[in-house]
Order: C-alpha cells, then sequence, then structure tokens
C-alpha cells in the first residue's frame, strides 16, 4: 500500500474564471480530471490507449465538490489525488485542491465504473490490483 498521493500542478487561466474572476465551479472537475488523466498514465493505464484500444472505459457515475475559498486567475494550485477505495467493478478518487500557500481551497470525489464493450464489467486485475496499491494504508 502506497502512503503518497499523486499531485498535479495548475495555474488558473483566464479561461477558467468567470465574470467574479474566480474559478468557474464547472472548471474544478476539469482540473480534476487533468489530475486523474496524469495520474492514470503515471499508473500504467493511459486513457487515450484504453479508449483508442476499445478495452476499457471508466466513465463517471458520480461527482461531487466542496468550495472553501475561490480560486483566482493566476493562482497557482496543486491537486492531490487520492484513491480512497477499489471495488470489483468501479474505484473512487478524492481530490484536494491546495492553493501555493498551502491552503486548502476545494475538495471533490469522482466515482469511475468499468464498462467494457456495450455492458457494465469488472475492472481487469492488473488495473484493480495497481489501484488497490495506491490506496491509503
Amino acid at each position: 500500500m502506497s502512503n503518497a498521493s499523486f499531485e498535479h500542478p495548475f495555474r488558473v487561466a483566464l479561461h477558467d474564471t468567470d465574470a467574479a474572476g474566480v474559478l468557474f465551479f464547472a472548471h474544478l472537475f476539469r482540473h480534476a480530471h487533468d489530475a486523474y488523466e496524469a495520474w492514470m498514465a503515471q499508473l500504467g493505464f493511459p486513457l487515450h490507449a484504453m479508449l483508442r484500444d476499445g478495452v476499457l472505459r471508466l466513465p463517471l457515475v458520480h461527482a461531487e465538490a466542496d468550495y472553501r475559498r475561490p480560486l483566482r486567475h493566476g493562482a497557482v494550485v496543486t491537486v492531490q489525488l487520492t484513491p480512497t477505495a477499489v471495488g470489483a467493478g468501479s474505484f473512487t478518487v478524492d481530490y484536494r485542491f491546495h492553493t501555493a500557500d498551502g491552503d486548502l481551497a476545494a475538495t471533490a470525489r469522482t466515482v469511475h465504473a468499468a464498462v467494457d464493450g456495450s455492458s457494465r464489467g469488472g475492472l481487469p486485475p492488473a488495473l484493480r490490483e495497481a489501484l488497490r496499491a495506491q490506496l491509503p494504508a
């Protein structure tokens, strides 16, 4: 088991902001997904290859977020990604969005279900093992 969470930095771009000059609420999920995509590649399961090869899809079946403080244009943010549950056919990922000064600005959670072909399937054993190895001890 691993105690290290995956970290993915980004800077809030102008196109990320709303009329008030802060991160538009839905864009938080875009940045969470960018972190998720980079993490999956690091685990050896690049999403682009899985989609291209038609082997497995991992669509979201649940997403939630809590916003604690505004993220303004130009802010440097680090997304900490940690898997929190791995089942036979789905897994849960938690995200923590920290500002450069270490403050927690937001949290999010996504649940992904394994789909192979035209029906819901199970997680392939190699992916399930890779995900479980990332769970906090």
